[in-house]
């Protein structure tokens, strides 16, 4: 099908996009945020995230896919928006709506494979992959061949500049493997940051690596090549801490949980070159030179939900009293936060792994997926068949929930937490240099932690235990304490204070 790009003309052109210290992000997949499941339907939910708070929409990918169900990540045509979502204009409206009621959009991904259903490239072109390179989903693209770098490299910036994007998530680059002198992911960078200099576009990556090479700052803290990184190891310890599951990935968190916590918030990285008890190996890198909104955190996310087998949330593993926590910490921290839809009221509806394949593959995708939980904790019931339409409809958000008196609390409860964020943090980050992150205490389910900017002292005590827990010597006025302040802190509570100006030094 041949377009005409021109034929939609935004009314936000002059639309110059938001800087990175201000960003909420709202991670969305746009075939269950809205029953229609539509690009145009989501439109109608766009006034009630920018009333909440949130300042980026971040939208699970949409390049299209074989069938009319999935998460994105299968992805055959890179330059094409998957129908079942909308025609290509409709995207555009979207986003420009979005940009009406000043909310950046950004997009997801995905170019370390190409999707099996669908996908006749290894027919078409043989030398477009390695047949002696392997990744988790086939062959590995061969970034090396020019022709095969050039699609690779201009289907970002097809994106940017087609659909005036605010930025990309760039999905699992440590499956990115190019063996150029120049890596494809900073001719990538490069290419971008030349060709699109008047708007703010932001870059972020997910890499299990726990690496920071593709992310220099220049002498003014300015990032020329990729802004910020996905941290699981955030996610991680505080899944561990807040629940007890210590299956899989999961054991790498599983010593001092309340210590990964506080770690996490002041460094960054759990894993900083340590050996992980999963591999054995070695992971991450140094990142003490990183400041805090490098970090993208989250206790929820399409991954870490839709990975498990039964696709909980937190909320329905925790319980609320220790999720309420774990979103406080999250939206108050100077790390930039990132909700899963539906997390801001609470919702309780799984996020499952759905497919909409055929035959053998299908056939292979059902029994992969029940093998790989197989005696996994918490995963003894049958796996939902990702194939079977009704696992699609039951990941689609609950809109009556969030109409609910328990769902509206909820969103009263994250909205005046993005507004502190607006007053407190955002005003720390924005002023520049580092942060100077300290581990105040951590034992049992309480911990606290501080960050010294040049603009005041930020501190966090918390404690998601079943009794009360001592309250360590903080600075500074209560910026936001649940469920109210106190000497001790109680059970699944949370005190925030901020010091002004000279406590800081």
């Amino acid at each position: 099908v041949v377009i005409d790009p021109r034929r939609f003309q935004p009314v936000n052109a002059g639309w110059k996009g938001r800087p990175w210290e201000e960003t909420v992000i709202y991670e969305l997949h746009p075939g269950t945020f809205t029953p229609d499941g539509t690009f145009l339907a989501a439109i109608e939910k766009l006034p009630y995230l920018a009333e909440l708070g949130i300042t980026q929409i971040e939208v699970m990918p949409v390049a299209q896919f074989g069938g009319s169900r999935g998460w994105g990540y299968d992805g055959v045509l890179l330059y094409a928006p998957h129908a079942a979502y909308g025609a290509p204009e409709d995207f555009h409206a979207f986003i420009d709506a979005a940009h009406g009621l000043g909310l950046s959009v950004v997009l997801d991904i995905v170019l370390n494979h190409f999707g099996p259903e669908g996908n006749y490239l290894s027919l078409l072109s043989p030398g477009f992959f390695h047949q002696d390179r392997m990744t988790p989903w086939g062959n590995a693209i061969a970034y090396e061949t020019e022709a095969v770098r050039q699609y690779i490299t201009e289907a970002p910036l097809f994106w940017l500049t087609e659909y005036q994007l605010d930025g990309l998530r760039f999905d699992a680059i440590d499956q990115i493997e190019d063996r150029s002198a120049r890596h494809v992911l900073i001719e990538i960078a490069e290419h971008i940051r030349a060709a699109i200099p008047d708007r703010h576009i932001h870059l972020t990556t997910e890499d299990s690596r726990n690496v920071i090479f593709l992310h220099p700052r220049d002498e003014n803290g300015q990032t020329p090549l990729f802004t910020a990184e996905w941290n699981d190891d955030f996610h991680n310890a505080a899944h561990v801490f807040a629940t007890g599951e210590t299956h899989a990935y999961y054991q790498d968190f599983a010593h001092q949980p309340a210590k990964n916590v506080a770690r996490a918030l002041v460094e960054g990285f759990v894993y900083q070159g340590e050996l992980s008890a999963q591999t054995g190996k070695p992971r991450g890198v140094d990142c003490a030179a990183q400041p805090p909104q490098f970090f993208v955190d989250f206790i929820q996310n399409h991954d870490q939900t839709g990975n498990r087998a039964q696709g909980e949330r937190l909320i329905s593993l925790a319980g609320a009293g220790k999720t309420r926590v774990l979103l406080a910490v999250l939206l108050l921290s100077p790390h930039i936060p990132l909700l899963f839809m539906g997390e801001e009221f609470a919702e309780t509806n799984p996020f499952l792994f759905f497919t909409d394949f055929h035959g053998d593959l299908a056939k292979a995708v059902r029994e992969g997926r029940a093998k790989e939980f197989a005696g996994h904790a918490g995963h003894d019931a049958s796996v939902p068949d990702p194939n079977d339409p009704r696992t699609f409809i039951r990941s689609k958000l609950d809109w009556q929930k969030a109409a609910s008196e328990e769902g509206k609390a909820w969103l009263r409860f994250t909205r005046h937490l993005i507004q502190l964020r607006h007053r407190y943090i955002v005003p720390l980050l924005a002023a520049g240099g580092a942060a100077e992150g300290m581990i105040l205490h951590a034992a049992a389910q309480a911990l606290a932690v501080s960050w010294q900017f040049s603009g005041g002292t930020l501190s966090v005590a918390l404690n998601i235990g079943e009794e009360r827990a001592a309250m360590p010597e903080i600075p500074g006025e209560v910026i936001f304490s649940w469920p109210e302040r106190q000497e001790a802190l109680s059970p699944n509570s949370i005190v925030v204070r901020f010091a002004h100006g000279e406590a800081s030094s």
